[in-house]
């Protein structure tokens, strides 16, 4: 079982925690990652273009010329797809792109995500944010103690308004609940920090 440091709001160490093997020990799925994302990233789409058919283009009501004579290519409407102000063809409709992702390869990626962080050294426990109040400024020297150069990812404990009030607002910081916690969220930064309380829910979700 792996173990990683414990520090404090200042960067120290206060002691260690031991990491769950079936969450922080597996071998990363790449593959289960790429879907769980696309999925997320595809659910995030709005989906509401839309471009009109010939049927849908104002005007063109009457035949522009005769049917023979005119040496040109029979025409009903002005409005077919080939005339300048003709309705589109096979154009964009409003449509939802997001797909469902089974939910054991959801955890798969996130088991994924967080072993390679824990591997490659870009996870860091925090013991707890002992904030009285908002303080923006005590939650940027926080993460200027980790000297992580970068996006940050911060999770916290459910419910923590106070440290995400102090978060939100540094730049290149992404703060989010234990249970908001997604592997986008988790793998788009270049550093992931997580209270001890977070890291206990993780483990509970995902062992």
């Amino acid at each position: 079982m792996a173990t990683v440091e414990v520090k404090d709001m200042k960067g120290a160490k206060v002691g260690t925690a031991k990491l769950s093997d079936t969450v922080f020990g597996v071998t990363p799925n790449t593959h289960a990652v790429h879907l769980v994302v696309r999925s997320q990233l595809a659910g995030l789409r709005q989906g509401t273009h839309d471009t009109k058919t010939r049927g849908q283009v104002s005007g063109g009501g009457a035949k522009p010329f005769r049917q023979k004579g005119t040496g040109r290519a029979r025409a009903g409407t002005t409005r077919a797809p080939q005339w300048t102000g003709g309705g589109a063809v096979f154009g964009p409709h409003p449509r939802t792109y997001g797909f469902r992702v089974p939910n054991k390869v959801v955890k798969l990626a996130m088991r994924s995500v967080l072993s390679a962080k824990a591997a490659e050294g870009d996870l860091f426990v925090v013991e707890a944010f002992n904030m009285t109040e908002p303080s923006t400024k005590a939650a940027a020297a926080m993460i200027e103690s980790l000297g992580v150069k970068g996006r940050v990812t911060v999770v916290v404990p459910n419910g923590d308004e106070t440290s995400i009030k102090s978060f939100r607002n540094i730049k290149r910081v992404r703060i989010i609940t234990a249970a908001q916690s997604n592997t986008y969220d988790l793998v788009d930064n270049a550093a992931l920090v997580l209270t001890q309380p977070a890291l206990e829910y993780l483990e509970g979700v995902l062992a």
